[in-house]
């Protein structure tokens, strides 16, 4: 297990390292005058060549890059160019909006995917078509749809939960729930499509092989199969889906952080590419990156710890 667990770590820190590098000699490296399009098209040479030595843009790239990555090894991601906070700050801020989204919404998913899967492989007939028929409709039906709908219900109609803005769980464990259980089902939908379409497969399949007739014909009771036996060999496909839906939920949470006007990540991701604002894109892309790789790393733990030949891979 500790090899297997290093060849992970060894192969997520080559991908920051290729990531992280490739985005910034693509940004930093670009023809465009970064320190231009801070003071605007009009503004004399003399002005921008001051600003490109104030922010450190007149030494080669590759010392730049080299000052950047060695800030970031100490937890430094730099200062925006636009407002002069630091990057590390700006996420510190933000990210807790929207990870008490996505893990409500992953909640959510979990449970009703795992109770519609498993119900639909065990009982078929109209259970399993009624699912199949929910799971189609929540594909095709526009999110935004939804997210709006909900807002006026729940919001205007009903005043059981704000219908925008973000509290803090230390603020308030029950105002931060109300500002978030809205925008967390509303991305839980695709997920639960996803997620529970592979389970109900996955689940089908176990209940088909040799092993599971045996146990019927020993007597052990079908709870036990399903949820002891046959879910847990379920579970190894399941969990890459899982995987891929986390950093999915991640990233869609922009869509919903716009909607409900939530200051998240996703916002400031957007933000600071559309200004150009080159520490902040660079900073959204190393936390992506790190994310991208601890979840698949804990995916492959569990994954070796269900499946034990994985860890040889």
């Amino acid at each position: 297990m500790i090899g297997f667990l290093l060849r992970r770590l060894v192969s997520g820190l080559v991908l920051l390292f290729v990531v992280t590098g490739g985005v910034f000699f693509l940004t930093y490296g670009t023809a465009v005058s970064i320190a231009r399009n801070i003071l605007g098209q009009n503004a004399a040479q003399d002005q921008v060549d001051a600003m490109n030595a104030r922010l450190g843009l007149d030494r080669p790239l590759l010392e730049q890059y080299w000052s950047w990555l060695t800030g970031a090894v100490q937890g430094d991601l730099g200062n925006s160019f636009f407002t002069g906070e630091a990057i590390s700050h700006s996420l510190s801020t933000r990210l807790p909006v929207t990870f008490s989204i996505v893990v409500v919404a992953l909640l959510i998913t979990v449970v009703v995917s795992s109770a519609l899967g498993i119900a639909a492989a065990a009982r078929g007939g109209l259970l399993d078509r009624v699912v199949q028929a929910l799971v189609t409709l929540s594909y095709v039906f526009p999110v935004i749809i939804l997210a709006i709908g909900m807002i006026y219900i729940f919001a205007v109609l009903l005043m059981w939960v704000p219908a925008i803005g973000f509290v803090p769980l230390l603020q308030s464990p029950t105002g931060w729930f109300a500002s978030v259980i809205l925008p967390a089902v509303t991305l839980s939908i695709a997920g639960i499509a996803s997620l529970s379409s592979q389970i109900r497969g996955s689940m089908i399949d176990e209940l088909k092989r040799d092993y599971v007739r045996t146990l019927r014909s020993r007597g052990v009771p079908e709870m036990s199969i399903m949820f002891k036996h046959a879910l847990r060999n379920a579970a190894s496909p399941a969990l890459t889906t899982f995987s891929l839906l986390f950093i999915g939920l991640f990233g869609a949470s922009f869509f919903i952080e716009r909607i409900f006007a939530l200051p998240g990540f996703g916002d400031f991701a957007v933000g600071a590419t559309i200004q150009g604002d080159l520490p902040a894109v660079l900073g959204v892309t190393l936390f992506s990156t790190v994310l991208v790789v601890i979840v698949n790393m804990v995916v492959d733990v569990l994954q070796g710890w269900l499946n034990p030949k994985v860890r040889t891979r």
